[in-house]
């Protein structure tokens, strides 16, 4: 593929001479180092929730009412969940200090992030790019700095919605797909 590699981790060196070190997440994760079988068994959760949660927000959007985030809610409202989020930013963020790194880039967490983080050892601007499953959230890089790109406040995309929704056809194609998608969770399952 020419001059293609997937990488576990890299560090990119600017122009500004800031670097910025890019990874999964997951090298830090001991569930998913050590208990595989938990780790998969979390997964399936996770995806289980998200197609349940795909159906209450139709049934939500049919009722007029907005979006609802069921693994937001239950990370959130889960003191261990917190707890594990904020320990994992901090070890990635410790060891970025001490590698002399200006940003640490991950997303194992699926917790959109962007926020600057110091220990006695130093600082570093840790970034989780969260997930384009919920929340709909990437990294970009643009006029030297990181930030969060938030496809919901997207003013061309908030645009396109508001015409795709006006158009009812389309509307119901969307319901169709999400019909077909309900039949083949009920499938797999």
């Amino acid at each position: 593929i020419g001059d293609f590699h997937i990488v576990n981790k890299l560090v990119i060196h600017h122009a500004n001479n800031k670097k910025s070190w890019i990874f999964h997440g997951d090298v830090f994760d001991v569930i998913m180092k050590h208990s595989r079988w938990l780790a998969k068994l979390g997964a399936v959760g996770y995806d289980t929730l998200i197609y349940i949660n795909a159906f209450i927000n139709y049934i939500s959007k049919k009722l007029g009412k907005g979006k609802i985030s069921l693994s937001k809610k239950i990370k959130n409202s889960v003191k261990g969940a917190v707890k594990h989020i904020n320990n994992f930013e901090e070890t990635a963020a410790g060891i970025a200090i001490e590698k002399g790194y200006d940003y640490v880039l991950c997303g194992h967490i699926h917790q959109p992030s962007n926020r600057q983080i110091t220990n006695s050892k130093g600082s570093v601007n840790y970034l989780n790019s969260g997930d384009w499953i919920e929340n709909l959230t990437a990294l970009e890089y643009a006029n030297n700095d990181w930030s969060i790109y938030h496809y919901q406040q997207d003013k061309v995309v908030l645009e396109m919605n508001e015409n795709f929704y006006a158009d009812e056809a389309a509307y119901l194609r969307t319901a169709e797909l999400f019909k077909i998608m309900m039949e083949d969770f009920v499938k797999v399952s």
